[in-house]
């Protein structure tokens, strides 16, 4: 009888989407060009660093906002600084790492732009520095004695409900030698989730519990939209920086046993990708 252990477990996470789109206004005054960052209104609360968005003009004209760049819309991964300035990068790791020398080349609009912000979070991606991670699911009983016998069919089995925690060393961002997943998720991600106040602290997770990497069938994992109730950071004086996350499910809870979600390769074994760079999943048409 084979015994699984605990090594080849993992966690992914996608950014959720915002729930609704930004509207604002970006002027001349808010692009410095020579620092590479601009800033509008609304986004503070709303948009966290490593978020691909996508800006669109209102009336269809040019954005003027990226230098060379000639339409109404653009789409790219930001970075944030403590100012709420925003700076803009074509991939999600050089966002993380949020260097000016990095940053894309912006040019000063010449007249007032009303834009829309939309992000556009598609991708899973790894959950850095994991030590342990533990997920509960509980059905809940139902009084369905006063529902009709449509809902009473759809209740009558109780509601499935989850909750969890992540233990991690906490991190921040990317070391030389971190090179098992290519640009991951990092835990201070979660603790932004956490203060975020606008838009909430929502993500979908697939929480492996074991994983196999030949792609074969033996793979078995949770799958659930998800939210932040509480971060823990632990300090000690001597020792790793840790972190305490605790989740609870607010979507439909999957359990799977088969194949992983893995994207097309081409004969070199770089990706296919979308429009937008992100990879095409297998059983995407």
């Amino acid at each position: 009888m084979s015994i699984y252990f605990g090594s080849t477990g993992f966690i992914e996470l996608k950014r959720d989407a915002l729930n609704s789109e930004i509207g604002t206004s970006l002027d001349s005054a808010d692009v410095n060009t020579t620092k590479k960052r601009f800033s509008v209104d609304k986004v503070v609360g709303s948009l966290i660093t490593g978020d691909q968005i996508e800006i669109e003009t209102v009336d269809g004209s040019n954005l003027e906002l990226l230098s060379g760049h000639n339409f109404p819309d653009l789409r790219k991964y930001i970075h944030i600084d403590d100012m709420g300035g925003i700076k803009l990068y074509n991939n999600f790791a050089t966002a993380l790492a949020g260097e000016v020398t990095d940053a894309l080349t912006l040019t000063a609009p010449s007249s007032t732009k009303n834009i829309l912000i939309r992000t556009r979070n598609t991708r899973f991606r790894s959950l850095a520095k994991i030590t342990e991670f533990e997920i509960t699911t509980t059905r809940d009983t139902v009084d369905v004695t006063n529902l009709g016998e449509e809902f009473r069919r759809q209740y009558e089995n109780g509601l499935i409900s989850g909750q969890g925690t992540i233990q991690t060393i906490w991190q921040h961002r990317n070391f030389q030698n971190d090179t098992h997943f290519p640009s991951p998720e990092f835990p201070v991600y979660l603790s932004q989730l956490l203060v975020r106040m606008q838009q909430g602290a929502d993500f979908e997770g697939r929480f492996y519990v074991y994983h196999d990497p030949s792609q074969s069938t033996n793979s078995v994992w949770y799958q659930s939209m998800c939210v932040v109730t509480n971060v823990a950071v632990s300090v000690p004086v001597s020792g790793l920086v840790e972190a305490r996350i605790e989740f609870v499910t607010n979507g439909e809870i999957r359990l799977h046993n088969g194949v992983p979600p893995s994207f097309l390769l081409l004969e070199n074994s770089d990706k296919i990708l979308q429009e937008d760079g992100d990879g095409i999943l297998l059983e995407d048409p």
